[in-house]
């Protein structure tokens, strides 16, 4: 099971939820650095992150999703879920929010 290189759902235990290619994961430790990082603050229309990973959401303007982060470490990673190729071209067609 290596989902190095591959677009991502990444859960950690208090930092939340991310959209990233897993650039590399130390399971040790439970780090994951991740490029071009989003963290998904909020989602609409799909039932669970699996839905998500698997279909994208149904909702995209209701989502609010961040700008995308170069690079980034997120630690007490639980959960790690590769990505269809129908939930990438979902997701990132989910436009940037800002408050």
């Amino acid at each position: 099971m290596n989902y190095i290189g591959k677009k991502c759902i990444i859960r950690t235990n208090r930092a939340g939820v991310f959209y990233a290619t897993l650039a590399e994961y130390d399971n040790t430790n439970r780090e994951a650095t991740l490029k071009d990082c989003r963290r998904l603050w909020y989602w609409s229309g799909a039932a669970s992150l699996s839905q998500l990973a698997m279909e994208g959401v149904k909702k995209p303007m209701d989502c609010k999703f961040t700008v995308v982060v170069p690079e980034m470490v997120a630690m007490d990673v639980i959960e790690i879920i590769p990505c269809t190729s129908e939930a990438i071209q979902n997701i990132e067609a989910v436009r940037v929010w800002k408050n």
